[in-house]
């Protein structure tokens, strides 16, 4: 089929746009247009020929290319490709930067005075061209399908000659890490790897590892299944539970605690529970709140202590599992088409789109710059680790162009 065939075959019915009245909800991805049925503000049909497409060509030379690059393939980080895009998509996008819907100055400032029919033809014209081809920026740490309750698993592999195997230690003096929040065994790997934390076998062996890591290690020992450390135990647990009312209103009755960032103690090894607490009372560990409170404890008073909460019951903290990038993916796929190729002419693709640009939409859905009801609920709970893994993949992805056909009525 030649170029012009082509063209005239993709705009058949392409190019979905408002009637002149159309209520026209702003956002992007995943978002769809507001239109009251039987109102008359239907979406209609628009068909663009090759000479509407060439006209389109002109516009955007003089418009769009600056920054969206020549042919629609953009050169320019955070901006993004236009090139196969679906065309009632760009139309309507293009309709809300004219309005200030979407409020951006360089677009509005790009699209303020050109007529609806010269954006139906420019939309036409970047809908027709060659769809960008897939790329992530060279070095990219950034995984096409993380999983990263995997990655913890992997990375805490080394951890287990010394904690035991998912975290239930049955060396005394080494602490249980499970029944743990993630932010709170975050908090001490960093503390170990800055040296706040005297402990120089813990300090080399993390050395390498960066806030990704952690943040992967933490979530694999919080969603594992709690258990009491399998130590032995020695001390008056009863007396302890008298002592432990002075810890209750951080540490939780039963020394499972509800405070993210602070440790909860039941099942720990009595070993390294005392020797924490002989830290605070010396001071080699840093906190002045638990310096205060372990100062006025004798040798007795710990290990009863740490007997009361060795035969507690840990809990699992609340922390959700997370998605892999393909189980994402395979939510934004329902609304942006299989690999990120939309069938919706109102949504947009996504595959070979920029990796930054992708990053910087789910960043602007993320803190509500972009309005859309949808996203927010989709990009509200993505980490940051989900959000470049995300981008990543669709970057990965081959960009298909989707033809619309007009069929015959009944």
């Amino acid at each position: 089929m030649n170029r012009g065939a082509r063209i005239l075959d993709l705009m058949v019915c392409a190019l979905v746009a408002f009637a002149t009245s159309a209520a026209y909800s702003p956002g992007a991805a995943a978002q769809t247009a507001t239109v009251k049925a039987g109102s008359g503000d239907d979406l209609r049909p628009a068909y663009a020929s090759a000479a509407d497409v060439v006209e389109g060509k002109r516009v955007a030379e003089s418009a769009c290319a600056r920054c969206h690059g020549a042919n629609g393939i953009s050169v320019t980080a955070g901006v993004p490709h236009l090139a196969g895009q679906r065309a009632a998509y760009l139309f309507l996008e293009l309709r809300a930067y004219q309005s200030g819907a979407r409020p951006d100055k360089a677009m509005g400032g790009a699209v303020k005075f050109l007529s609806e029919d010269a954006l139906v033809k420019v939309a036409a014209y970047y809908a027709s061209l060659d769809p960008a081809r897939p790329k992530v920026p060279r070095g990219s740490k950034r995984s096409a399908n993380s999983d990263p309750l995997a990655a913890g698993r992997a990375a805490a592999a080394g951890c287990g000659g010394c904690h035991g195997e998912g975290g239930i230690t049955k060396t005394p003096g080494m602490p249980n890490l499970i029944g743990q929040d993630p932010k709170y065994l975050v908090t001490a790997m960093n503390a170990y790897k800055s040296g706040q934390r005297k402990n120089d076998m813990m300090k080399s062996l993390i050395a390498a590892l960066g806030e990704a890591e952690f943040g992967n290690i933490a979530l694999y020992y919080a969603l594992q299944k709690p258990a009491r450390a399998q130590t032995p135990a020695s001390g008056n647990a009863d007396a302890g539970k008298a002592a432990a009312a002075a810890c209750a209103g951080c540490h939780g009755e039963t020394g499972v605690s509800a405070i993210p960032t602070t440790p909860s103690l039941a099942g720990q090894d009595t070993q390294y529970f005392a020797a924490a607490l002989q830290s605070y009372k010396d001071g080699s560990r840093k906190d002045e709140t638990m310096k205060g409170l372990a100062a006025a404890l004798d040798d007795r008073t710990i290990k009863d202590l740490a007997a009361f909460y060795a035969r507690q019951a840990p809990q699992p903290p609340k922390v959700r599992k997370p998605l892999t990038t393909a189980e994402w993916a395979a939510r934004c796929d329902r609304c942006h088409g299989v690999n990120g190729n939309s069938t919706d002419p109102r949504l947009p693709a996504l595959a070979a789109q920029r990796v930054d640009y992708l990053e910087k939409v789910l960043h602007a859905y993320r803190k509500g710059e972009r309005k859309s009801p949808a996203m927010a609920a989709m990009s509200e709970v993505l980490t940051e680790t989900d959000v470049e893994n995300l981008a990543a993949h669709y970057a990965r992805q081959n960009a298909r162009a989707v033809v619309y056909v007009t069929l015959p009525g009944k």
